[in-house]
């Protein structure tokens, strides 16, 4: 499975008026694409800075409906301000969920840089160490992991129940993946913290 994801930064204020169009005009949409399994939206009211994250079947999939997106992504840019969209396209290495997000729902999303030819070396080990230990940390609901092989980089999204169970897990989620990037070589290139506001990714367990 593969997703692509679209990043806006844009002005704060009008952030209510792009959830809106995503929810009500593209997601719907982008459902009735063929191959097409779901949306999420991540969105940090602060900064401005939201993730827009389609999810599909099989890479031809998601390439296809390339050119069908593109108006729509346009539109919501000019919604933020006439925001400059960042778009990526990944393959879904991972989907773990102990329970669903519901309202005031929130995400830590961590990126990172590897070595070429290392990925599968990577995902192996954090597949069998990392879920388990965020399974501890009270709030958790669910983890997910995407890569670009070509690239070597990779992203992965811890959310949480409430803000205030994130913000609980920020001390053991800081030395976990500290420890396990230090142990596997590769660096922490981000880490970002976002509400999600829609949570129909629709992935089934992956890991």
């Amino acid at each position: 499975m593969y997703a692509r994801s679209t990043t806006l930064q844009g002005n704060p204020q009008a952030l209510d008026d792009a959830i809106a169009y995503v929810r009500d005009e593209v997601m719907p949409m982008v459902l009735g694409m063929d191959g097409c399994l779901g949306l999420s939206m991540l969105c940090d009211r602060e900064s401005g800075r939201c993730i827009v994250t389609s999810s599909w079947q099989s890479d031809d999939a998601m390439r296809a409906s390339a050119e069908a997106v593109r108006a729509s992504r346009a539109r919501a840019a000019e919604i933020f301000g006439d925001a400059d969209p960042v778009v990526e396209e990944w393959e879904i290495a991972a989907m773990h969920r102990v329970r669903d997000t519901g309202d005031g729902a929130c995400a830590r999303v961590i990126w990172s840089q590897g070595q070429a030819g290392q990925l599968d070396r990577i995902l192996e080990a954090w597949r069998t160490t990392i879920p388990p230990q965020l399974e501890q940390m009270p709030g958790f609901c669910g983890v997910s992991a995407f890569v670009d092989r070509g690239s070597a980089r990779a992203v992965a999204a811890v959310s949480y129940e409430s803000r205030e169970a994130m913000e609980r897990s920020a001390g053991a989620g800081l030395a976990l993946r500290d420890r396990f990037a230090a142990s596997h070589g590769f660096d922490i290139t981000d880490v970002a913290e976002f509400d999600i506001v829609l949570a129909h990714l629709r992935v089934p367990e992956l890991v």
